[in-house]
């Protein structure tokens, strides 16, 4: 009996799984949906669902819009699924989401109100561009080298400036970050070195380097200003892939995500080696399933970010 038994955990999407019209369905035909949407844009002040469902990919692509796009899409998904899945939610036992998506990692667990969420996020996407104008830099994901060796190569050239591994996202894939002249240096000594390919990223700038330190400053402040609870279940920290449960270390970790690496595929490992064995991915694009069959093709995640995928997997069930 023990064997069949279920242990699950929700991922939540970050930057970069923007798409024009994501929601919209879920918006059309769910009345939580759009009763999610329309607090979002009460609280931004503008109207965030006509950017997501009729705005273009350029608008959605900015940083302070596809932040609060994404978490907001994600939570009306999850709202749908609360009444209308068979999936039992009292069964999730932990969130985790790979950098913005940490945030609605901490909405779903009830450490972060829905209005304080999308607020942090929108002033998060505000600062992180704030950051990007005045230090520009790039990313860029290395394919196919250990992630001793990329942080090798990171270490000889941090006399020389800004950049580091910023994202652990799978084994044989980390992004690097800082500022572009490094960067291309370091994508250089990646190839020589045995990198299968190295593929420049289509970001604002050098997100979970130092680069983003005025940034990181200025989020802290108003973490410190932003009510934060227990969460209901453990979320998953980016910064260390440990479980982060007191209101105080849940403002740290958020802070300092910022300018620090994604230890994504450390934090799904930890998941994995707690028993935890079917996955849930909600919100848009499939990123996080496909970064799931490179670190255990064994693991069960389910991608749900339209309607059509919510009902074939509801058939399945």
């Amino acid at each position: 009996m023990v064997e069949n038994m279920r242990k699950t955990a929700l991922l939540f999407p970050g930057q970069g799984a923007q798409y024009a019209e994501m929601g919209k369905d879920f918006y059309e035909q769910y009345k939580e949906a759009r009763e999610v949407f329309n607090k979002a844009n009460e609280v931004l002040g503008f109207d965030l669902s006509a950017l997501c469902f009729h705005g273009k990919q350029e608008e959605l692509n900015k940083t302070s819009i596809c932040q609060p796009a994404i978490l907001v899409t994600s939570i009306a998904i999850l709202e749908v699924l609360k009444k209308y899945s068979s999936i039992q939610m009292d069964t999730c036992l932990a969130a985790c989401g790979l950098s913005l998506g940490e945030y609605t990692a901490h909405v779903a667990a009830g450490s972060l109100t829905f209005t304080d969420g999308v607020r942090l996020v929108y002033k998060r996407g505000l600062f992180m561009q704030e950051a990007c104008t005045a230090n520009p830099g790039g990313m860029a994901s290395v394919i196919g080298l250990e992630d001793e060796k990329v942080e090798k190569i990171c270490n000889e050239m941090k006399s020389l400036g800004i950049i580091c591994a910023a994202n652990y996202n799978s084994p044989g894939q980390v992004v690097i970050s800082g500022e572009k002249t490094l960067l291309e240096k370091a994508s250089i000594l990646a190839k020589e070195r045995g990198a299968r390919m190295v593929v420049p990223l289509k970001v604002d700038g050098a997100f979970h380097s130092d680069l983003m330190n005025p940034a990181s400053s200025k989020l802290s402040k108003e973490l410190e200003l932003t009510p934060i609870s227990k969460p209901n279940i453990p979320v998953v920290a980016n910064i260390h892939a440990q479980y982060v449960r007191e209101p105080e270390e849940i403002k740290i970790s958020l802070a300092k995500q910022l300018n620090s690496p994604v230890r994504w595929h450390q934090s799904v490992s930890m998941l994995i080696r707690d028993g935890f064995n079917q996955f849930y991915e909600i919100g848009p694009g499939r990123a996080l399933s496909g970064i799931m069959k490179r670190i255990d093709s064994t693991q069960e995640i389910k991608n749900i970010d339209t309607v059509e995928a919510f009902k074939n997997m509801e058939k399945l069930n």
